[in-house]
């Protein structure tokens, strides 16, 4: 058996693959199990092969298996970075912005540019007139809201804010803007109408 190959002691060709080579030292194992001598020169015949096949792997003859180990020549990787993908905008504020589309948008403010004209070029445009343009603008917002999502509690809710929102703001505008620009011939109702519009208008199409 000194005169064999390591290939031939496990009873493998040179062209085995590396599982083979592996079974073949598994099954002398335990066929030698209790022959300590046998056993040893197996070993040794196995470690030849893999010497052998590291050589040849250098030479760029073959290719080794990564399950062949050397831990003497192993070389640890770098640690992966965990990479965390950025969020650009809070999670609640994801959950109700809307990516509209074109018709999302240009509906609804075509809708409400037409409200807003009547509440400021209508001849002699009163309370009552802007208070029926209002509640066409609530319709109006419920509506287009409540199609993208079906969701018609959610509409009417994200309107009444955006009502209560508009006329709130639009007031404080107008008392702080209009003296300052006396040409400016709006009434506080009407600017704080179509500041209400506004923004029922993104309400409606940038909300869900």
């Amino acid at each position: 058996m000194s005169d064999q190959s390591p290939y031939e002691k496990l009873g493998v060709s040179e062209d085995a693959s590396f599982d083979e080579i592996q079974d073949a030292r598994n099954r002398l194992f335990e066929k030698y199990s209790g022959d300590s001598k046998s056993v040893e020169i197996i070993e040794a015949a196995y470690d030849a092969i893999l010497m052998d096949r590291l050589r040849m792997r250098q030479e760029g003859k073959i290719k080794v298996p990564e399950r062949i180990r050397f831990p003497e020549l192993r070389v640890p990787s770098p640690p992966k970075e965990n990479i965390k993908p950025r969020e650009q905008s809070p999670a609640w504020l994801q959950k109700i912005l809307d990516q509209p589309s074109g018709t999302d948008v240009l509906l609804p403010g075509a809708w409400f540019l037409g409200l807003s004209a009547i509440s400021v070029f209508y001849p002699a445009a009163g309370d009552q007139v802007l208070q029926l343009t209002l509640v066409f603008g609530v319709v109006v917002s419920i509506f287009f809201l409540n199609r993208k999502e079906g969701r018609f509690g959610r509409a009417v809710l994200f309107t009444l804010v955006g009502l209560i929102i508009g006329l709130i703001s639009g007031g404080l505008i107008a008392s702080l803007l209009l003296p300052q620009i006396p040409a400016f011939q709006l009434s506080a109702n009407q600017f704080s109408t179509v500041i209400t519009f506004i923004l029922l208008w993104l309400v409606s199409s940038f909300l869900r």
